[in-house]
């Protein structure tokens, strides 16, 4: 049978989701827990990749078992075998046909930065600081020129290795809560770093270094290194992952989650 489930991790911790020989990873951490309740060795499928520090809220994976086991028993078990910075939040018995990574259809981050003189003491690493003043609706107006389906080979890494830069950006809203600057992005898909370099353009736009327009103008380049610089991944969690109706995947209301 195929297990669907929703991890939150906090990824200060790990090298990112994916296993790594030199660190702990995400993958490696759930699989352990995973393998322990099943009584056998199991692999698991996620939504997307994260990178190093960077959190997630609601990331989905899935793997294949022939442990019979109920949802409840397998948040419990996993949990009582996992550290503090990662949960099970749900699971569930899917159709062989979903595949967490290729029947998602849109995926959710939101970044926070703290724009404040003085560093975070309880939110470091969660939070991305800024201490030059931002001009949130400079950040917005700027946003508004990356949003629709375009060619995002300046917004992703060098090494990234997606086959095609054409990604479709349905949000990217920019909102201030007192000294909070949120981004919140929704795509049927994202590159790698492509989060963090819009960014840090908007971030550069929003301290004055650059017009709005610049977002704009990078984009139309196509061509990373004519970019700005890649914004720090402590302020980046996925949020959540959109699937067709047929498989039935629970989503979180927004409410349930961090800030």
């Amino acid at each position: 049978m195929r297990i669907a489930l929703a991890v939150e991790y906090d990824g200060n911790p790990f090298c990112g989701w994916q296993y790594q020989d030199h660190s702990p990873s995400v993958q490696e951490t759930v699989e352990k827990a995973l393998s322990k309740v099943a009584n056998h060795p199991v692999r698991v499928i996620c939504a997307g990749r994260t990178d190093t520090g960077v959190h997630a809220t609601e990331q989905i994976i899935h793997f294949d078992t022939d442990a019979e086991r109920g949802d409840h028993q397998w948040v419990l078990g996993s949990n009582t075998n996992l550290p503090d910075s990662v949960s099970i939040l749900w699971a569930r018995q899917v159709s062989d046909d979903f595949h967490a990574r290729f029947s998602a259809i849109r995926r959710r981050y939101r970044y926070i930065i703290l724009n404040r003189r003085v560093r975070p003491a309880l939110q470091a690493h969660r939070v991305v600081w800024e201490y030059r003043p931002l001009d949130e609706s400079r950040m917005a107006e700027a946003a508004s020129y990356l949003t629709g389906e375009h060619d995002f080979s300046s917004y992703r890494a060098l090494a990234c290795q997606a086959k095609s830069p054409v990604r479709t950006l349905y949000q990217l809203d920019v909102s201030r809560q007192g000294d909070y600057i949120t981004l919140e992005l929704e795509a049927n898909a994202f590159l790698h770093h492509m989060v963090r370099n819009i960014a840090g353009v908007l971030m550069s736009i929003g301290a004055g270094e650059q017009e709005p327009i610049w977002a704009k103008q990078v984009l139309e380049k196509r061509d990373r290194t004519l970019g700005g610089v890649t914004a720090p991944a402590s302020g980046l969690y996925l949020t959540g992952v959109d699937y067709p109706e047929e498989f039935e995947i629970p989503r979180l209301s927004p409410s349930s989650m961090l800030w």
